[in-house]
């Protein structure tokens, strides 16, 4: 009867031994008083990008759109379905968050499809590769670099698209409006899953640098902090 994953049910059961046990009277009140997230955070929907683990933040907390390589569309009310729009509309309007983070990560599938077309099983007929399309200019760019090997390009893409999204996310007028009267702030970030690194895109120059962000060691305990590294993209 009950051919739900096994690994599932073993987590819901831990879970509601262990942390829903302990917060439960957070959750009953998030249950009668309703959502009150500070941040819209917009990641990549792949497995290994968590932003509530990366972040270490409980139930409330982010409101997460997570779809592939982490983009945003721009503003286009033409009466199809946009389910990362539609989203992003309930989290400005509706919910009014105080700030908007995209976060992207290094060894991006999608980015990677975007950079090498033809890509199994990716085609330029099916959902991923239309989706992708949104930074065709600047993959293409980027490809033509034959100073970078195909790991840095996949790099600089990653940010770059995130800088894309940014100014994507400016078509929105609600968006625009808010963040120019101050109640709305628009960041990036991007993550590097094999070391846990978090890279936060300068909002003057675009650039990605680690000022501010303590790097820790195996211990979990800080360790020096090192100068900022600039990385020069090509866009």
């Amino acid at each position: 009867m009950n051919d739900f994953p096994d690994t599932l049910i073993d987590g819901y059961q831990r879970f509601i031994a262990g942390r829903f046990n302990e917060e439960r009277d957070s959750y009953q009140m998030m249950a009668e008083n309703g959502q009150r997230p500070h941040t819209l955070l917009i990641a990549c929907c792949d497995s290994r990008c968590a932003p509530e683990v990366i972040f270490d933040c409980g139930p409330g907390e982010l409101f997460v759109i997570r779809n592939v390589a982490n983009m945003v569309p721009p503003f286009e009310p033409d009466g199809y379905f946009h389910a990362t729009s539609a989203a992003i509309e309930f989290a400005v309007q509706a919910l009014r968050i105080q700030n908007i983070v995209v976060l992207g990560h290094g060894r991006c599938g999608g980015i990677k499809a975007a950079l090498v077309p033809g890509m199994e099983p990716v085609s330029a007929g099916d959902f991923i590769g239309k989706w992708m399309s949104l930074i065709k200019p600047a993959a293409e760019q980027i490809q033509s670099s034959e100073l970078m090997t195909l790991g840095e390009r996949q790099t600089a893409l990653e940010r770059v698209s995130i800088r894309n999204s940014i100014d994507n996310l400016r078509t929105f007028p609600y968006v625009r409006a808010l963040e120019g009267e101050g109640k709305l702030h628009l960041r990036g970030a991007w993550f590097d899953i094999s070391t846990g690194e978090l890279w936060l895109m300068d909002q003057t120059s675009g650039d990605f640098g680690r000022p501010g962000v303590e790097r820790f060691s195996a211990s979990g305990r800080p360790q020096a902090a090192e100068k900022p590294a600039k990385v020069v993209e090509t866009a």
